[in-house]
């Protein structure tokens, strides 16, 4: 009967169980989550990465340059050059290759850096200076000039139109408005307008192209999806090898091993305070300081005497000696200082009791040559008597 119970016990357990995991399952609902990792570390260490892999998408052929060294050694026919870069580190001479190159047959793209400054009559940007281009802020601007520069902006009016022909609509993109190009040599033959300011200029140079922009963020990976971004950079490089510098400077030691190798640049700094510390420490053990028990005071008198005699010389301890018998003698005879040296002598013969002859050994003139030991050493003892007599 006990057996019986248990069994009816256990099959009803199950049956518990099994209607709670069918309760369960028709609880749970299948879903899919995305995880955003943020871009990959090729795609932050190049902010144009999606633009080279649409280039090349399209079958263009791209390639890299780091600076702008070696870009005179590039053929002047079919080629494109995105100079997307910082270009505060490009020489005069290097900015007139660059210009000599477009003029041989390429294609040069680049970004304004400086505005025009009116009391230099030059904005520092060597190239746009070289080509007769100006950079104004849109706020600068004079409201007539910017309403007569702008195209009809009835639909996205912060949007920069570029107006081909034989195209009905134009090509939208979003360049940063605050800034506009001005054509001071009335040399372009196409630009690209916003509501009040021209962002895109392109000119004849030689027999090639110079394409100048106000900005080229609209590239840059999170961007380049956008508008009509990527069909103007097709436009631009369509049907010709490309070269895209978007890094002009030259990177330092520091900053490439800081960049591709912290940890490395981590060990070295602390093998180079180990090796500090190393050498720093003490080689041998600790001299123990001297007992004070050897210390003396006739080791302190000695020493004090020597120290003196070195610094003050013969001549020096005589005439402190001498100094403190006058002092002496002054409080036990008012107006001692103020006599005269033969009443000096006197009075002091008085007060010590002493002969005549043994003040005057004591008390006479230093000579300024150095005496010798035993004669130092009479003098002294003759003060000395003097001293105690007083």
């Amino acid at each position: 009967m006990t057996r019986h119970r248990s069994q009816l016990l256990a099959a009803l357990g199950v049956l518990l169980l099994a209607g709670l995991a069918i309760w369960l399952l028709g609880k749970l609902e299948p879903y899919e989550e995305t995880i955003e990792q943020g871009p990959a570390p090729e795609a932050r260490a190049n902010p144009y990465l999606a633009a080279e892999l649409f280039l090349r998408g399209l079958g263009l052929q791209v390639t890299h340059h780091e600076g702008v060294a070696g870009l005179q050694a590039l053929p002047g026919h079919g080629q494109t050059l995105l100079l997307l870069g910082d270009r505060r580190q490009l020489t005069p001479r290097q900015s007139d290759r660059l210009l000599q190159w477009a003029a041989a047959g390429g294609h040069l793209v680049f970004v304004a850096e400086r505005l025009w400054d009116e009391q230099a009559g030059k904005s520092g940007d060597l190239l746009l200076d070289r080509l007769n281009l100006q950079q104004y802020m849109t706020d600068e601007l004079d409201r007539g000039t910017a309403g007569a520069t702008a195209a009809s902006a009835e639909q996205h009016p912060q949007l920069t139109r570029l107006y081909l022909e034989n195209e009905s609509a134009p090509a939208y993109l979003a360049f940063d408005t605050a800034f506009h190009l001005y054509d001071a040599g009335n040399r372009a033959h196409a630009w690209a307008n916003s509501a009040g300011a021209t962002h895109m200029l392109q000119l004849r140079h030689g027999d090639g192209l110079i394409t100048a922009l106000t900005d080229a963020w609209i590239w840059q990976n999170p961007h380049i999806g956008a508008y009509d971004h990527a069909w103007l950079l097709w436009y631009l490089t369509q049907d010709s090898v490309v070269t895209l510098v978007h890094r002009s400077e030259q990177q330092g030691l520091f900053e490439l091993l800081r960049a591709y190798f912290p940890e490395a640049l981590t060990a070295l700094g602390l093998l180079i305070l180990l090796a500090i510390w190393h050498v720093g420490q003490r080689l041998g053990p600790l001299q123990e300081p001297a007992s004070p028990a050897r210390r003396q005071l006739q080791e302190h008198l000695r020493g004090s005497a020597e120290f003196l005699l070195r610094h003050g010389g013969q001549r020096g301890l005589l005439q402190r000696l001498q100094q403190d018998i006058r002092h002496r003698a002054s409080h036990r005879h008012p107006g001692f200082e103020q006599l005269p040296a033969d009443a000096q002598l006197r009075i002091l013969a008085q007060l010590a009791r002493l002969p005549a002859a043994s003040i005057d050994q004591a008390m006479r003139a230093l000579p300024q040559r150095r005496i010798s030991a035993t004669e130092f050493t009479r003098q002294v003892a003759h003060l000395q008597s003097l001293r105690n007599a007083l």
